[in-house]
């Protein structure tokens, strides 16, 4: 039991150092310049206050999807959950440390089968399986933004979870500026290699404006 209370408050400590924007999180907007091999796209995003994202100025749709599901993404990222609310019926318990000191924390309870490897009090791997894909995602750099951490440079890998073959992988690069109170992506960088064809997609964000709060 004390391994487990052990495993779940190490976890926790981690989770709950993850840079989040807070209740106070106004929203903001900017503009957004995306590149794709020879390709070039400019438009403008908003995310609101309640989090819900806007894609505007891009009129194909698949570039427009993949930017409204990249913002998604950032809004996971951020997004302020509880840890109770989020893994508060899970099992936590300790498996090995790797060769960097990376601890393992395996899960039961989860609807995602999800473990983890945490490096003091962060969240260094996350592995899922969501039916016919299995993924890993390794951290390997993050900014500290004195309010949490951020991953800054991360791989994902995707699996077939029944042979074990790699589907695809991507390499990630971000970057942060500090907007009034808040820490905001300005460049995401996205090496994905797929089929042995190698693809880079680069997100740029300016003109980054936080909305007005809404006078109460």
């Amino acid at each position: 039991m004390t391994e487990q209370t052990n495993a779940r408050e190490l976890f926790r400590a981690a989770y709950e150092n993850r840079y989040t924007w807070d209740g106070n999180f106004p929203g903001y907007t900017a503009d957004i310049v995306l590149k794709q091999g020879d390709e070039v796209y400019h438009g403008q995003i908003a995310i609101k206050p309640d989090m819900s994202v806007e894609v505007t100025g891009i009129e194909d749709d698949e570039v427009k999807q993949s930017v409204y599901t990249q913002l998604r993404d950032i809004v996971t990222h951020r997004k302020r959950s509880n840890f109770e609310q989020s893994h508060g019926k899970n099992t936590f318990s300790a498996g090995e440390a790797d060769n960097t000191g990376a601890l393992e924390i395996l899960v039961k309870g989860d609807a995602m089968g999800s473990n983890y490897k945490i490096r003091g009090t962060e969240i260094c791997q996350v592995s899922r399986v969501m039916g016919r894909m299995a993924f890993t995602i390794d951290t390997h750099e993050s900014l500290d933004t004195g309010e949490g951490y951020a991953a800054s440079r991360y791989d994902a890998i995707f699996r077939n979870p029944q042979t074990n073959d790699t589907i695809k992988e991507l390499q990630f690069e971000d970057s942060y500026e500090k907007i009034g109170n808040y820490y905001v992506m300005t460049r995401q960088v996205i090496h994905s290699k797929e089929n042995g064809q190698v693809t880079t997609t680069e997100f740029n964000f300016s003109n980054v404006k936080l909305l007005e709060p809404a006078a109460v």
